[in-house]
């Protein structure tokens, strides 16, 4: 058997194992891939890996974590417990 198929240089997957979509953001909460994404990538080519993973860090904010409840309010709100 060749080696030469397990020494591919390829970039990896930003997959943590966390594989949720996010229903507003339509993103995943580990890697913030989209679903579409996620499905084609073993199929992309270096580039395009790349071009996604540039795209990465600035889709964080979309499904960062509001504060609610009390926490919230004592937080800016408009009441205070």
């Amino acid at each position: 058997m060749d080696d030469e198929v397990w020494k591919r240089d390829e970039i990896e997957s930003p997959c943590v194992k966390i594989c949720v979509l996010h229903p507003g953001a339509g993103i995943c909460v580990g890697c913030h891939r989209t679903a579409e994404e996620i499905g084609a990538w073993s199929r992309m080519s270096p580039d395009e890996r790349r071009r996604i993973m540039a795209t990465l860090p600035a889709r964080a904010p979309l499904i960062a974590k509001r504060r609610g409840g009390r926490a919230g309010r004592r937080n800016g709100g408009d009441q205070d417990p």
